[in-house]
């Protein structure tokens, strides 16, 4: 019977799993790491999902309405999905993005007629990094009062939008398990919003509460500075351990995860490497930084044979100008 997709939004989801047998073999493991390759999403990245759940919930609710202009804020990948549901669904989009990232983003999300401001060009925004540093919950906040005045907008707000953990609950969680017949052991996801980590790890601990969910951060070096101004950073990964309450993103339930690991820049570069050189996949720099933690755990004794399983947000092709494949 023939199967024509009538919007994007049907594509979103049912992303395979991967084990990584060459990263395994060169780093002599005995863990299975497994990865989710979340950039067979249609715009390749793990927030085609919430892109996706979010608009379609503002629409049912009223929330969203035609002739509305869908604004957020964002790394870029969020920027990107809901770029692409927007121009699918015939609404503005415009996206408040960080100077830093690749350039790469700013194009697509160009290329689905959205427009893109830079935060050093939001005077609130600046106000609130020359506060607070670059926080990214509290640039959201900084981002409301910008456009507090503004009629016929529509804020994404994906730290808060409830329609985010949600989303990785009714899907992403349900297809590890299935995917794996329920034999999974530990998943590893990196938090930017904390969306994927609260409701993938909650759906897996309500089916076996033995499974261990690892949250990965950035270090403080990871972060463009004064004094590393030329930093490239692990793009939409946000601290939230050892740092005030008050910048930790809503939508991460800190009681879903048992443990923590801190990546640097260079480490998710290596560990994305070895997944391009070994594996013939091209990941970016959070599925690095993930996948650097998952290689700590397999190495562990006690972890001996265990299933790994790793969340691969995004596409190494978005990261072709930065030095993450340098020649």
């Amino acid at each position: 019977m023939a199967k024509i997709n009538q919007s994007i939004t049907e594509l979103v989801g049912r992303t395979p799993l991967l084990r990584l047998n060459g990263v395994i073999k060169r780093n002599n493991i005995e863990a299975d790491i497994i990865g989710k390759l979340e950039y067979f999403n249609p715009n390749q990245s793990v927030k085609d999902r919430i892109a996706a759940a979010m608009i379609e919930e503002a629409e049912k609710s009223g929330e969203l309405k035609k002739g509305d202009t869908i604004i957020e804020l964002t790394s870029g990948n969020t920027g990107i999905g809901l770029a692409a549901v927007a121009a699918a669904k015939g609404y503005p989009f415009r996206v408040y993005i960080q100077d830093q990232v690749s350039k790469e983003r700013f194009q697509v999300i160009h290329a689905f007629g959205g427009e893109t401001v830079k935060l050093s060009e939001v005077p609130e925004i600046v106000e609130s990094m020359e506060k607070n540093g670059p926080d990214f919950v509290e640039c959201c906040k900084a981002l409301e009062r910008a456009v507090a005045n503004e009629k016929n907008i529509w804020f994404a707000d994906q730290t808060r939008n409830k329609e985010n953990p949600k989303i990785h609950y009714k899907t992403t969680g349900p297809e590890i398990w299935e995917d794996t017949d329920g034999e999974v052991d530990i998943l590893i996801a990196c938090v930017g919003t904390g969306g994927t980590v609260s409701g993938t790890g909650k759906y897996l601990k309500e089916k076996n509460p033995n499974i261990k969910v690892i949250a990965v951060q950035p270090t403080p070096e990871s972060f463009v500075s004064d004094e590393r101004p030329d930093q490239e950073e692990i793009t939409g990964v946000h601290p939230f351990e050892n740092v005030e309450e008050r910048y930790i993103p809503a939508n991460l339930d800190r009681n879903i995860y048992d443990d923590w690991y801190e990546v640097n820049t260079e480490q998710a570069y290596s560990a994305a490497r070895q997944a391009a050189e070994n594996d013939g996949i091209l990941i970016g720099v959070s599925s690095g930084a993930a996948l650097y933690a998952a290689l700590q755990e397999a190495k562990k004794i006690e972890n001996k044979g265990k299933k790994i399983v790793v969340m691969f947000p995004d596409t190494g092709l978005r990261y072709l100008s930065t030095h993450l494949f340098k020649l």
